[in-house]
């Protein structure tokens, strides 16, 4: 099952483990030319941080170097949107969930028409990811 969230992005629910869930995606992002530059292990930091025990969850920060270079030339201050964020999660119900940001809401916050069509192909090269963990 997934959903789209008409403001953040595509979620889709998997039924694996967490270890696995991590794995499928970075391999489905690699597929679809994006490499995780970042990661963030959310669940660490609050523990270390705060001292709170927090469901495992991870910020994947995932770039397409081709897409990244397009964008930042047509507008440098892009740079603060990138890269996109990938999130793995384990649910409450024992499912994992993934979380990919919709390139296209992100346009949103930055009036440059020309970064249309790329973040329209990097929206379309997402989705092809959220769909092959579907399979």
């Amino acid at each position: 099952m997934d959903t789209m969230t008409p403001t953040l992005g595509i979620t889709v629910r998997l039924q694996t483990t967490y270890e696995a869930a991590l794995a499928r995606v970075t391999e489905a992002l690699k597929t679809e030319g994006f490499g995780v530059l970042t990661e963030i292990d959310v669940k660490e930091t609050l523990k270390k941080k705060l001292d709170v025990d927090f469901r495992p969850y991870k910020v994947l920060g995932a770039c397409n170097p081709p897409l990244a270079y397009r964008a930042l030339s047509a507008a440098p201050e892009v740079g603060l949107l990138l890269p996109c964020n990938v999130t793995v999660a384990q649910a409450e119900d024992g499912l994992i969930e993934v979380s990919l940001v919709d390139p296209l809401s992100m346009l949103g916050v930055i009036n440059k028409p020309e970064l249309e069509s790329v973040a329209r192909e990097a929206r379309e090269r997402l989705e092809r990811v959220a769909a092959s963990l579907k399979e």
